[in-house]
């Protein structure tokens, strides 16, 4: 019984149940812990915005078609889909810390191969690796800042995702000012240069620290009941979890790609203009997740993903319905903050109830959302038109909120 108090109660912080923190300090090794992860979240975006900024460049060098282009650009989805279950069973048997460190250097040595290639084919296949690279970091970030949460009792991850968003908009602020002065090779050499530097300068506080694999394992075990219908119901509420999160990435993946086109064409928005509908969307996502963990600990992670859906579903309705494209960006931002903490909090309680592989199967069902949100879109607005499209992410932002609220007592419980 004590052993499992223990466990109710690491749980308890991970998911960021109601009541103040422990007054204590953290230790001095998970503070030190805590800003490797931070700092690797951040490199993972940084990285990644730095290659999106130079898709154009190398489409120019390899001389692919636009539709070359795009089933090229799959190699990064199919990659990273590919992978991500892998990566899950990987932390479960080797701990997430090594695997984070192997994403780290791989993700900048592979960054670097795109703009080496001279055809769509081959662009392709280097953007498989960058895919797995990718989609690995991803899922082995995730699980490790799952075991930093339980032992700091406090609901950490919007922070980290925070962290990857800051990173992804100062990699694409530094691409869009070296983009006339550097080649696409030079600038990403530069910058797999620097990822490398920081994975090593960064490797030895993140592998110092880390639950033992089979410790891990064991906990899950006993907190779950140790039975195969307990597992088989972790499972089914990681599905739910993961539906919510690919709502959330559905949106993420919608305005990326299209929200400067409904700037433009629906609401005649200069191109400058029309480019600050993502930017300002992506702005208020960052400071959504800034604010997550005192909000998490203030209402509790229910509340959270409730409110945050129901927010999502109103800001995207004026963004897609507005008359005037200044109402138009105030709806992209009200969208921001209320989708902004939905995906962390729903992958932080799939590692909570699954370990790694939580992690994996939510991460999963999440970048599906992030691939069929665009061509969705696309799909929509031949048929219909582009206002109509973007009005199916308020539909699913609706629906997750809707979720969360039918699910809130089995999958976040409040102890």
């Amino acid at each position: 019984m004590p052993t499992l108090n223990k466990i109710r109660s690491a749980l308890a912080g991970a998911t960021g149940h109601r009541g103040r923190p422990s007054a204590a300090s953290p230790r001095p090794d998970l503070r030190r812990f805590r800003i490797t992860l931070t700092v690797f979240f951040a490199l993972d975006g940084f990285l990644f915005a730095g290659w999106v900024v130079r898709i154009p460049a190398v489409k120019a060098q390899t001389g692919a078609s636009s539709s070359a282009l795009g089933l090229a650009l799959l190699g990064v989805s199919a990659g990273a889909v590919a992978t991500m279950m892998l990566t899950g069973r990987l932390c479960s048997r080797l701990g997430s810390q090594p695997v984070v460190l192997a994403c780290g250097l791989l993700l900048p040595l592979s960054v670097a191969l795109p703009p080496l290639t001279r055809s769509a084919l081959a662009l392709g296949l280097v953007l498989l690796v960058f895919g797995a690279a990718y989609g690995g970091m991803s899922v082995a970030l995730n699980s490790a800042a799952v075991d930093l949460i339980a032992a700091l009792r406090r609901p950490v991850m919007p922070g980290f995702h925070a962290a990857f968003s800051l990173g992804g908009m100062l990699g694409a602020g530094l691409g869009g000012l070296v983009a006339g002065r550097l080649s696409p090779t030079r600038h990403l050499l530069l910058l797999a240069a620097a990822g490398l530097l920081l994975a090593l300068l960064f490797a030895r506080p993140l592998l110092r620290f880390g639950l033992e694999p089979a410790r891990r394992e064991r906990d899950g075990a006993e907190a779950a009941g140790g039975g195969p219908r307990a597992a088989g119901r972790a499972r089914w509420l990681v599905a739910v979890l993961g539906l919510i999160a690919l709502c959330t990435a559905y949106g993420e993946g919608a305005l990326a790609d299209w929200s400067a086109l409904h700037l433009a064409d629906d609401l005649s928005a200069g191109a400058g203009l029309a480019a600050a509908g993502y930017s300002v969307f992506a702005g208020a996502m960052t400071l959504g997740r800034l604010s997550g963990t005192p909000l998490v600990e203030r209402l509790g992670p229910d509340r959270v993903l409730i409110a945050g859906g129901a927010l999502g579903c109103c800001g995207m309705l004026l963004g897609s319905l507005a008359p005037s494209v200044w109402l138009a960006l105030a709806g992209f931002v009200l969208t921001g903050l209320g989708l902004a903490n939905v995906f962390p909090i729903a992958i932080g309680r799939a590692g909570d109830l699954a370990g790694p592989g939580g992690v994996a199967a939510a991460s999963t069902f999440g970048y599906g959302g992030i691939l069929v949100g665009p061509v969705a879109i696309g799909f929509l607005a031949d048929w219909f038109s582009l206002r109509t499209a973007l009005l199916t992410v308020a539909v699913l932002a609706a629906f997750a909120s809707l979720t969360a609220w039918a699910t809130r007592r089995a999958v976040l419980p409040r102890g």
